[in-house]
């Protein structure tokens, strides 16, 4: 039996979809255990691209994906998720934890507002209500997927919460009259079409670590947004973190066996909050394009940056990251000379720290350790000795800088392009 996690050390965006894909091979389960449907995972098989926001990846091999109950669910992205893999002779085998709590329509709503009334101070969120799902379960006002599977359960509950959440877009001057009705009949259909995946999770999980299955925990985003240890207030609203996958599944810490850290080879994120490596001129520009840098679930542009190794430590430190998986590593092809972040200065000191104050961030200047560049990487290339010798410096320099061992190197998009170290 093993259980390994994987999750993005960087902001999300750093390849987890393929890496998951990968590892989902010898797993019996691939389990999703934050987040919802503003996590985009891109997997290439052959020429079939699939592009998942909240169906575990390892449904396109065939496996169980579990949704966890740290998850925030929209069951209408779901249902039309499942329809359409089964219309591409996919049909995924999934379950959703009776615990997992549901993306309601005002919800979307007041994620809208609160982007708008903050202006120019906005968070960047992509408005599919994930933050306000979040706060209700916070506030016990929640609603779970056991819920849509009991109409008078469900009733009762919105009785509750509807004239309070009127009140609120009252407030934001949010011309929209919410219909009890509507919105219970809807999610009752939703619950009609998905009562046969909802169980408890927990309980098949541990189950399956008794009877020696596999599992494979699936994070979303990464740990730069994680909403304690991330650039808060710029962040997601659920634990990214290692820590977070024993929350959002049900599995103890002590069954988990390899945190594996998926580090894109050099540095993205999307949306507001403060970049310390953010290039602005044409290598910013040359990222982006050869990496196709642009969200899976928004579209919207990455900003890109040289590697970041103080994100990177940070993140191996607080989620305890056994081995790395670097991707994207050809992107940086043809490049004259390539950087490594390794330290920030501010205020006039070295720090190789993450500060919490987001002020402070925004004032950290990065230092660079400079690389030679190197040509085209092979794509046919199996073993870490056949990358370009200067390929094989920037990587050591990163494996020693993070006292962690690189167990996997990706050296593009598809299942083949992939190096085991």
């Amino acid at each position: 039996m093993t259980v390994n996690l994987v999750i993005g050390a960087q902001w999300g965006d750093e390849g987890k979809g393929k890496v998951v894909d990968y590892f989902s091979k010898d797993a019996d389960y691939v389990v999703r255990f934050q987040g919802g449907n503003n996590a985009g995972h891109t997997i290439k098989v052959g020429d079939e691209i699939y592009k998942l926001h909240v169906t575990p990846s390892g449904v396109i091999q065939g496996k169980t994906g579990v949704i966890g109950n740290g998850v925030v669910l929209d069951p209408e992205i779901l249902i039309n998720e499942i329809n359409n893999l089964k219309k591409r002779g996919i049909k995924p085998k999934i379950l959703i934890s009776d615990r997992t709590n549901i993306i309601m329509p005002y919800h979307k709503i007041l994620d809208g507002a609160d982007e708008k009334y903050l202006g120019d101070k906005k968070i960047g969120t992509t408005k599919r209500g994930i933050g306000p799902c979040y706060s209700d379960k916070v506030a016990r006002k929640g609603i779970r997927a056991i819920d849509l599977t009991d109409k008078n359960t469900l009733s009762k509950k919105l009785d509750e919460i509807i004239p309070i959440k009127q009140r609120i877009l009252d407030v934001y001057n949010i011309d929209k009259k919410l219909d009890k009705k509507e919105i219970l009949d809807a999610y009752i259909r939703y619950g009609e079409k998905l009562k046969d995946f909802v169980t408890t999770t927990h309980i098949e999980l541990n189950n399956a670590i008794k009877n020696n299955k596999n599992i494979l925990l699936e994070g979303a985003q990464g740990v730069m947004l994680d909403v304690d240890y991330g650039t808060y207030p710029y962040t997601t609203s659920s634990h990214v973190i290692a820590g977070g996958s024993s929350i959002g599944t049900g599995i103890g810490p002590k069954n988990i066996n390899d945190i594996i850290g998926i580090v894109k080879a050099y540095t993205t994120r999307v949306g507001e909050g403060p970049l310390p490596t953010e290039l602005f001129d044409k290598t910013g520009e040359y990222l982006q394009q050869k990496g196709h840098e642009f969200g899976t679930t928004t579209s919207r542009p990455r900003r890109c940056g040289w590697l970041d190794l103080v994100v990177v430590k940070h993140s191996c430190m607080i989620s305890g990251i056994t081995k790395l998986a670097i991707t994207k590593l050809d992107v940086l092809d043809n490049l004259e000379t390539v950087k490594i972040c390794t330290k920030y200065e501010l205020r006039g000191k070295e720090i190789d720290y993450f500060p919490a104050n987001i002020e402070d961030v925004k004032k950290c200047k990065p230092v660079y350790k400079e690389f030679k560049g190197w040509n085209k990487i092979n794509g046919n290339s199996t073993k870490f000795a056949d990358l370009p010798k200067e390929a094989q410096e920037y990587l050591k320099f990163i494996e020693k800088e993070l006292k962690t061992p690189i167990a996997i190197i990706s050296i593009g998009p598809r299942r083949k392009e992939t190096i085991e170290v």
